[in-house]
């Protein structure tokens, strides 16, 4: 392999995969000079207590805002970064789950929350004014700089901003979400020409590394795979189905991806919270809001433990006290296996029937802001909804549901195998009701490293040839259009939803709406944009209804034109384009001229 590529730069050396993740980030990389990509994990350098630093298999994506006064001077540097006074990682973890209101972590699902200004600094959430807050966008770009940093720190003849990477999303992302998260890559110092990928076609990927060509023995052509994401914010889904390719060879192709649903690991941690609260106060203890905290945070490390350790029968609980009694009002309890495994299967993972949906509870007109959390909890009812949605059922008609024929499982959650085990029940009792055979499993990934191994071995398929697995947009993206015609007092114009981008849209690729539209320039306008992740046939140009279609975000702009055309109304055709990274970009082309306006979507919420 040459060394200097067409424009001069050296040529990458690695191909690296980030997993960017609610509870923790992962790097992995594989030699581009290797045929055969065999991606292995990077141990991620970080401060684990005060003026000690360790590498280590995960970066928990905490980010710490110490007091001024609180820790000695120098007591968070590290090798490439010694007067740092911000921790993230391990330490930053630990030391919030004793003080969490200086303490960031979700900061990737407030980057997919539009109702707030995910460029604000609004975190951590609900902290007293003393404490120091930053954006999600730039605790997402604190988190990735760590990595970026710890790579060259080890590799400074090979550093990672001229190294082939790929960064992971959740399947559910929206265009915003993926364009922000490629902002925060950017400001941290990552290359500009980086890839998104969904994070369970990341997991497959990792199996298909692990296998090799034998990947092809355990699968075969009409199969549907089912990956099961269930990380610390997010719960995703994603169907995968093989298929027959040219000369007979098998072909893997993402045909559906579920709803973005916040449903995961801290939904499990803030239930074991209130578990040990109940047994605390029934004991006499009181505990106040700063204190649940604490105790949401331990609960988050004991059921990391409890999962990763199978034969560990409790693990113990530390609960900060209050007031002029803070040492002596500590209380100290644990939690117990049984309680994990009783709030998961009860309350997260019930036998529920394949025709249960989850429910839907009458809302309060005023409610506190924050994270728009799923308000069931129970991962059963959102799968049995995911697999027998309409788009999915067409697909089987003979069913009431598609029967997925493997399951892959993924994310810190699935690590249990009771996790596993109930969901294989479930979904198994389902199948065979119809007349199907149950699922198979795919073996053999680790759910916490999975992605970050997929990502890289992604890459080197990319850049050496290899299994790729055809994806393209997860939702199909709508534009309003206002139709032209009387106007009648009392009734607003009447607005149609025009398919701009059908369901898998490739990335790279631009279509051209035939039909011309009018375009108002040079005053200000306003557009709407709308998505569907369960309408996978409509095609470039069809109308449907917005009620049918959740609302995406708008843009409210002034379209630039010669002051003698300021209110014209210009004939257009409309080109719609998928980045390379997996974001949507609209343009206008004025018929005749060939002039073009670009409509990005609107990233800030006022």
């Amino acid at each position: 392999m040459s060394n200097i590529d067409g424009t001069g730069a050296a040529a990458p050396k690695f191909a690296l995969g980030i997993d960017l993740g609610t509870t923790n980030c992962a790097l992995a990389a594989t030699p581009l000079s290797e045929k055969h990509a065999d991606p292995q994990s990077f141990a991620v350098p970080q401060v684990i207590h005060p003026n000690e630093v360790k590498a280590e298999p995960l970066l928990p994506s905490s980010l710490y805002l110490p007091a001024r006064d609180e820790l000695p001077r120098g007591a968070l540097a590290l090798p490439w970064a010694p007067m740092t006074r911000v921790a993230v990682g391990r330490f930053a973890r630990d030391r919030g789950a004793g003080t969490p209101v200086r303490l960031i972590h979700s900061a990737k699902s407030w980057l997919s929350h539009a109702g707030v200004d995910r460029r604000g600094n609004i975190l951590p959430w609900g902290a007293p004014d003393e404490v120091p807050r930053i954006s999600p966008l730039d605790a997402s770009a604190r988190y990735l700089e760590h990595l970026r940093a710890a790579w060259d720190d080890a590799h400074p003849e090979a550093p990672l901003d001229e190294q082939e990477v790929v960064l992971t999303v959740p399947a559910s992302f929206d265009a915003v979400a993926r364009e922000l998260t490629v902002e925060a890559a950017v400001q941290a110092g990552l290359p500009a020409n980086l890839r998104l990928l969904e994070e369970p076609q990341a997991a497959l990927y990792a199996w298909l590394a692990d296998r090799g060509a034998d990947w092809r023995k355990e699968v075969a052509v009409g199969d549907t795979l089912l990956v099961i994401d269930i990380g610390g914010g997010t719960t995703d889904f994603s169907l995968i189905a093989v298929r027959e390719g040219e000369g007979g060879t098998l072909e893997l192709e993402r045909v559906a991806v579920g709803e973005h649903i916040l449903l995961g690991g801290d939904n499990i941690d803030l239930a074991l919270a209130y578990t040990v609260k109940a047994r605390l106060e029934a004991d006499g203890h009181t505990l106040d809001d700063w204190q649940m905290r604490a105790l949401t945070h331990g609960c988050r490390v004991a059921k990391e433990q409890l999962l990763s350790d199978l034969d560990k029968p409790e693990w113990p609980l530390v609960v900060p006290g209050r007031g002029s009694r803070l040492i002596g009002g500590t209380l100290r309890t644990a939690l117990q296996r049984a309680e994990l495994d009783g709030v998961m299967m009860a309350g997260f993972l019930p036998v529920v029937a394949a025709d249960a949906r989850p429910a839907k509870r009458a809302r309060m007109g005023l409610q506190t802001l924050g994270l728009p959390y799923a308000t069931d909890a129970a991962i059963t009812r959102h799968l049995a909804a995911f697999l027998g949605r309409d788009g999915l059922a067409r697909r089987a008609p003979e069913h009431s549901f598609l029967h997925p024929s493997a399951v892959l499982f993924n994310g810190g959650v699935t690590r249990s195998p009771a996790v596993r085990q109930r969901i294989l029940e479930v979904l198994g009792a389902w199948v065979q009701a119809e007349g199907g055979l149950a699922p198979t499993v795919l073996e053999g990934v680790n759910p916490d490293q999975a992605v970050s191994r997929g990502a890289a071995y992604y890459a080197h398929a990319r850049a050496q040839g290899g299994v790729r697995i055809k994806g393209g947009t997860t939702r199909a993206y709508y534009v309003g259009v206002e139709r032209a015609g009387l106007a009648v007092p009392g009734l607003p114009p009447q607005i149609d939803a025009l398919c701009i981008a059908p369901f898998g849209m490739e990335e790279g690729s631009e279509v051209e709406l035939p039909e011309p539209f009018g375009l108002y320039v040079g005053e200000p306008v306003h557009f709407r944009f709308f998505g569907s992740g369960a309408r996978q046939t409509d095609t470039v140009g069809a109308v449907v209804s917005p009620a049918q279609l959740d609302e995406v975000a708008p843009i409210e702009t002034t379209l630039t034109v010669p002051e003698d055309e300021v209110g014209q109304v210009v004939p257009v055709h409309l080109h719609a384009r998928v980045t390379e990274v997996g974001t949507l970009e609209l343009s206008a082309v004025q018929d005749g001229t060939g002039r073009r306006w670009k409509l990005s979507f609107n990233v800030r919420v006022e």
